[in-house]
């Protein structure tokens, strides 16, 4: 059995692929940007970019598949995601239809009996547009799953690590059953195994029906914080994402949607799910525990990941998400000179672009006790792992390709900038710039929400200079 798994970048996916590779079978993984899968240094996966979106792009994604495990939802854009979910739903129907696939593994939401909210709606919407096609479909319809990088989860945790009083709206009364991640990644390859499952949906959930206060009350006991909840009626749904957006680093436009859909009990029927694949089930507390393990246990990664615990100081109490920005600039010069102008950056060549205010940083991080700019590079143009550039470190390094820099300077946090030089022409490359900001606490958040507007100046600026920096040694010459 051949199994994709469509929307490998995501956490579910994440961690479902070594699941699957556990039961010997093989696995190809997909995700919009391969890069970021080429960042999970999987052994024996086949990585391939597709989009559901993009409908041709899926015929090779699909090809020779007999399982497909479709991961994938829209949240992130924002107004329009149900439209999207139903289109990208829709085409990728057709095209496991047409590469013959056997069966669809598709992972939705827990619906209420009292009305959804426009994001449980549109899982729901997923699931309907998916069924109508010949591929037969499975249906796991879960709720909060406990586990890193589940938006759920770090809403909590975030929660407790920044707030130990919080007032909140009437949704922490809300009722549900967490899900432990290992529990749910069990049923997704069971179900996967038995045949009588085909074109059945199934709800899944923990062993304990708890409301929100009680799972913020619990993870901070598990952690030894303090956490006092007030709920307030006047707070909605909408003034509560919001808020969240502010004290949380979990992307607004992940989060609205998310609290939209607490308002109501998600308190599954698993009857069903229980008779054909019974496994042991694990508490809250025990999947907590699981998580931050999970965390722990995971080997440095080759380049910066969203939640990597090594880019976040190896302190689980920073957060998961990260705030931040990634620039694409197209170059007129062989990414040979454009890597140039990147293993070059820092010391005496400065930063290409407003580099009185990179001095002001380096100069204020002196005072408060950090390195500032005083170290400078130990040579001009070449990059190696550990070396100090001014107050950032290298961290990685693929020669000619990417450098990764992790920020020693004084933080309420950990920031990174990565530089990755594409070849697109033999005089022509791309430069794709991505810094990353994991907050710690309010004081993290308040920094970033602070300075917003001259970081995306700087780091949309910085690109542009180097781009122009190596299309000049293109002209001149070094």
């Amino acid at each position: 059995m051949k199994v994709l798994v469509f929307g490998a970048s995501g956490y579910i996916g994440t961690n479902l692929i070594p699941k699957l590779q556990a039961r010997s079978l093989p696995v190809r993984a997909s995700a919009r940007h391969i890069d970021v899968l080429e960042a999970r240094g999987w052994q024996g996966v086949e990585l391939v970019s597709a989009d559901a979106l993009k409908p041709a792009s899926l015929q090779a994604a699909l090809a020779g598949i007999d399982v497909a495990y479709y991961l994938v939802h829209s949240m992130a854009a924002g107004g329009d995601f149900a439209r999207l979910d139903r289109e990208a739903a829709a085409n990728f129907r057709e095209a496991a239809a047409t590469a013959g696939v056997g069966r669809i593994i598709y992972l939705g939401g827990l619906q209420p009996s009292d009305g959804a909210s426009p994001h449980l709606r549109s899982r729901q919407e997923t699931g309907e547009v998916l069924r109508d096609g010949p591929v037969p479909v499975t249906e796991v319809r879960a709720g909060i799953v406990v586990g890193p990088g589940s938006a759920g989860f770090e809403v909590i945790r975030d929660l407790v690590n920044h707030l130990p009083v919080m007032t909140t709206p009437r949704w922490v009364r809300s009722r549900t059953r967490p899900i432990a991640l290992d529990d749910l990644l069990a049923y997704l390859v069971r179900l996967a195994e038995l045949p009588g499952t085909a074109g059945r949906t199934f709800d899944v959930g923990g062993p304990e029906t708890l409301t929100y206060k009680e799972m913020l009350t619990t993870f901070a006991a598990e952690t030894g914080k303090r956490c006092y909840v007030i709920p307030l009626p006047v707070l909605t749904p909408r003034l509560s994402s919001y808020w969240l957006g502010l004290v949380t680093a979990v992307p607004a436009a992940i989060a609205r949607p998310l609290i939209d859909g607490l308002r109501h009990d998600l308190v599954p029927d698993d009857r069903a799910v229980r008779e054909v694949a019974p496994i042991p089930l694990h508490t809250y507390r025990e999947a907590i525990v699981a998580a931050l393990e999970r965390e722990r246990a995971l080997s440095v990664p080759a380049r910066w990941t969203e939640g990597a615990l090594a880019f976040r100081g190896y302190n689980p109490e920073i957060s998961y998400y990260s705030k931040g920005e990634r620039t694409e600039v197209v170059a007129h010069a062989a990414a040979a000179n454009l890597w140039k102008v990147v293993a070059s950056i820092g010391g005496d060549a400065g930063y290409y672009f407003a580099n009185p205010l990179w001095r002001t940083r380096g100069l204020l991080d002196r005072l408060v006790g950090g390195p500032g700019m005083r170290r400078g590079r130990r040579d001009p143009s070449s990059v190696r792992v550990g070396d100090a550039i001014d107050f950032w470190r290298v961290v990685s390094v693929e020669p000619g390709r990417r450098l990764t820099l992790l920020a020693e300077m004084r933080l309420p946090g950990t920031a990174t900038l990565e530089f990755e030089v594409e070849p697109t022409g033999e005089r022509s490359s791309r430069l794709i710039t991505t810094a990353r900001f994991h907050p710690a606490g309010l004081p993290g958040l308040l920094y970033w929400h602070s300075l917003v507007l001259f970081h995306n100046r700087i780091f949309r600026g910085m690109p542009r200079a180097m781009v122009r920096r190596a299309e000049w040694i293109e002209a001149v010459g070094p």
